[in-house]
């Protein structure tokens, strides 16, 4: 598939909304020069939860993983206080 865009005068173009949503472009792209030319790559997302660990958090945001450790923690605090209380 071939387009034709236009170029504002500070470089600026627009990707058509068909092609940005064929190939997931969000708010950034990587620009890479080519010998045939110009090549825009999306950029990954972090809610896309790249990573080395992703299978063990199969399901879950990095957020809702943070608060579920914050909430461990809190439960040991807590438990840790209440002993000394005593």
């Amino acid at each position: 598939m071939t387009r034709v865009v236009s170029v504002t005068k500070k470089g600026q173009a627009t990707i058509p909304k068909d092609l940005r949503e064929k190939f997931g472009v969000g708010d950034k792209v990587l620009v890479v020069e080519t010998e045939e030319g110009i090549l825009f790559k999306p950029l990954p997302r972090p809610e896309d939860d790249f990573g080395s660990l992703k299978e063990l958090f199969e399901g879950k945001t990095a957020r809702e993983i943070l608060d579920e450790a914050r909430a461990q923690d809190r439960m040991r605090e807590k438990k840790l206080l209440e002993g000394v209380e005593r």
